[in-house]
Order: structure tokens, then C-alpha cells, then sequence
């Protein structure tokens, strides 16, 4: 009788450390992935995700190790696997914001506006006032021409972040596109005067000067922004497109050939050169 309890004790408890036994190198595999992410180990870290994948496949977990695959995935350039991945853990957790940024910003990356509008406009009926997806649907609004709801994103940023850049840019830009120029200059101006070490944002008054035909303001910001950032190829080559414009050929085939010498593509610049002659 008594070795027969000690059977029935040794079946009941087997599994029970079985399954914990499971568990703990579950945990094991993605620590070890973390780590080998972490390291940039990314062909590792994608084996021991799976791995622990494939041996929990229905642990509650597994939306952020499907995650944490699919940004792997994205950094060795595998996009289609990390869109996979990514799509995974939203079957999982449909509704969680870190994911849906995550696929939306990867979508961006590959083209497609559509679906990266669908997953920003899902995170914002989650989190009102999540910034990342506002400032990337009022881009995509934007894109489409659909400026009036972009305004009403980009003012809701603004609202809920004054102090960024990206935010006032973009409504900068946005006024800039319907033609507002004084309403899209007086933020640019604003704007570099909050932050005059930032060559980007003088770059960007320079091209809305340049579309309301003020030239030589824009070469002096183009200047000024040089000043700041003198390896910026694409700086040399917007001055040398204005210098083109003005007749100044020996200036602008001397920017476009400091713009090569810094690695901007001769190719591109081969309808300038031959201008320049």
C-alpha cells in the first residue's frame, strides 16, 4: 500500500515539475534573446525568440515575444518577417499601442500609408493623445492632401506638446503647401529663433523663401546653415540649384562638386553639371 501512494505521489508531482521546469527555460530563452538583441546578435535573438515560441505556444506572453521577433527582424532588414511577427502578437493583444506603432512605423517604411493609418487611428482611439501617432497621421493627412485634418492634428500636438519641433514644423510645412506663407514664415522664424544652433530648421525657412521667390534670404540661411553642418552634401546642393537659377554657374557647379566630394550621388546631379557648362 505505501509503495503504491508513493507511485500515484510521483505521477501527480512529475508533471507539475515538468511543467515548471518548462516554464523556467521559456523565461531562459528570452532573457537570452534580450541579451543577444541587446549585443546586436540579431540572428541569435531571432533563433531563441522562436525557440521559446515554439516551446510555450500558447503562453500569455508570446504578443511581446512575437514583438520583440518582429523588431529583430526588422533591424536585420527582413521586413516581411517583422510584419509578420508584428501582426502576430496584434492576434494576440489586438489593442496594445507599443505593438500597433511598432507595425504602423514599419508600414510607413514599406509604403504603405493605408494600413500605417488604420493602426495610428486604432492607437489614438486607445490613447487620445498618444504624440507618435498624431504627429505621423497628420504626416500621412498631409500626404493626401487632406489638410484640414491635418491641421487639427498638428494643432492637438502643439496643444499637447508646445515645445516640439517636429509638431510646429509640420504645421509650418502644412501652411507652406496651401500657400499660407506668411502663417507658415512666422513659425519658421519663430522657430529658429527658439533653437538657432539647428541647421534643419534653416533649411526648411530657406526652401519656403526660396517658393516665395526671395533667393537671396534663402542663400543666406543656405549660409547660415552651412555654418552649422558643413558636410551636409544636400545643403551644397539646394545653394547650388539657387546659385543655377541666378545665372551663377561657376558657384553652382563648385557647390554641386563639394556636394559629390561628400557622397552625394554624381548621377543626380548630372543634368546641374552639364548646366553649368
Amino acid at each position: 500500500m505505501a509503495s503504491r501512494w508513493k507511485l500515484w505521489l510521483a505521477l501527480l508531482v512529475s508533471p507539475l515539475c515538468l511543467l515548471q521546469a518548462q516554464g523556467n527555460r521559456y523565461e531562459e530563452l528570452y532573457q537570452e534573446a534580450v541579451r543577444c538583441a541587446d549585443a546586436d546578435s540579431l540572428a541569435c535573438a531571432e533563433m531563441l525568440f522562436k525557440e521559446a515560441l515554439k516551446l510555450e505556444p500558447s503562453h500569455p506572453g508570446n504578443a511581446m515575444v512575437f514583438s520583440n521577433l518582429g523588431t529583430v527582424q526588422r533591424r536585420m532588414g527582413h521586413d516581411g518577417d517583422a510584419l509578420q511577427s508584428y501582426t502576430m502578437a496584434l492576434n494576440l493583444s489586438p489593442l496594445n499601442v507599443p505593438i500597433l506603432l511598432n507595425r504602423a512605423s514599419l508600414y510607413l517604411d514599406m509604403g504603405d500609408e493605408k494600413k500605417a493609418y488604420v493602426d495610428y487611428c486604432n492607437v489614438l482611439d486607445v490613447d487620445h493623445e498618444n504624440a507618435e501617432a498624431l504627429l505621423y497621421r497628420a504626416y500621412i493627412y498631409l500626404e493626401r492632401r487632406s489638410y484640414a485634418e491635418a491641421e487639427t492634428d498638428y494643432l492637438r500636438l502643439v496643444r499637447l506638446q508646445p515645445g516640439s519641433i517636429l509638431a510646429q514644423m509640420g504645421l509650418a510645412t502644412l501652411y507652406q503647401r496651401q500657400k499660407k506663407y506668411r502663417q507658415s514664415l512666422d513659425l519658421f522664424n519663430q522657430l529658429v529663433s527658439q533653437h538657432p544652433g539647428n541647421a534643419d530648421l534653416l533649411v526648411a525657412r530657406a526652401g519656403l523663401e526660396l517658393e516665395m521667390g526671395q533667393m537671396e534670404v534663402a542663400l543666406f540661411d543656405l549660409d547660415s546653415a552651412l555654418g552649422l553642418s558643413p558636410s551636409d552634401a544636400g545643403i551644397y546642393v539646394m545653394r547650388g540649384n539657387i546659385y543655377l537659377l541666378k545665372k551663377e554657374k561657376e558657384l553652382a557647379k563648385s557647390d554641386f562638386e563639394k556636394a559629390i566630394s561628400l557622397g552625394y550621388p554624381r548621377r543626380e546631379l548630372h543634368s546641374q553639371l552639364e548646366e553649368c557648362r
